[in-house]
């Protein structure tokens, strides 16, 4: 989706009234479960119809209800499912004893660095052991950072002249927190059993 696409996506929900605020929330929705686009576009989509922060709020509410929803049909009912498509992570296994003990802060902490695809993340703890509970507290705190991040990156993208500068930071920092996740994985995945 390009930043031709991303104006005139806002600009047909936005004609939509009502109809189109909840088809903008539904977008995010189903990205979290089934990540078709990069996030960063939907909610830079989201941001021009909402506004920045009523933007950031609608992305983060519905990327954390969309998570839930995937962890909980995961677990329930797609068990195999998502086991056969974690077969290419198999370092995420070493995760289940942290997960056990340490839930939501390995949650958190995954969710605010990009240790592991968000959606790798919503399949693994589906099935590992990992309270329902544990995970939601640990998306709630992990995602609001993330997701700032990510609609701020969204809208200035989309109104770049006007926030170079800005923008230019925003990139930094989230270069870096994907640094620090790589370093977090690399650590982890070579044993240690501290979080």
């Amino acid at each position: 989706m390009s930043h031709w696409n991303v104006h005139h996506l806002s600009d047909f929900l936005g004609s939509l009234g009502w109809y189109g605020y909840a088809a903008g929330a539904l977008l995010v929705l189903l990205q979290t479960i089934f990540p078709f686009v990069p996030f960063v576009l939907v909610a830079g989509a989201n941001v021009l119809v909402f506004g920045l922060w009523l933007g950031f709020l609608v992305n983060y509410v519905f990327s954390v209800l969309g998570a839930t929803i995937a962890f909980l049909v995961f677990r329930y009912y797609g068990r195999a499912w998502a086991e056969k498509k974690l077969e290419p992570y198999g370092y995420i296994k070493k995760f289940n004893d942290k997960l056990e003990r340490h839930g939501p802060l390995v949650i958190a902490i995954s969710r605010i660095v990009p240790v592991f695809p968000s959606f790798a993340i919503n399949l693994a703890t589906a099935v590992m052991k990992v309270r329902a509970r544990d995970f939601i507290i640990g998306s709630m705190i992990g995602k609001a950072p993330m997701i700032l991040l990510e609609s701020l990156i969204g809208h200035d993208l989309l109104f770049i002249r006007h926030h170079k500068g800005r923008l230019l930071i925003l990139v930094l920092v989230f270069v870096i927190m994907v640094m620090i996740g790589n370093h977090l994985k690399n650590k982890w995945i070579k044993g240690g059993t501290k979080v």
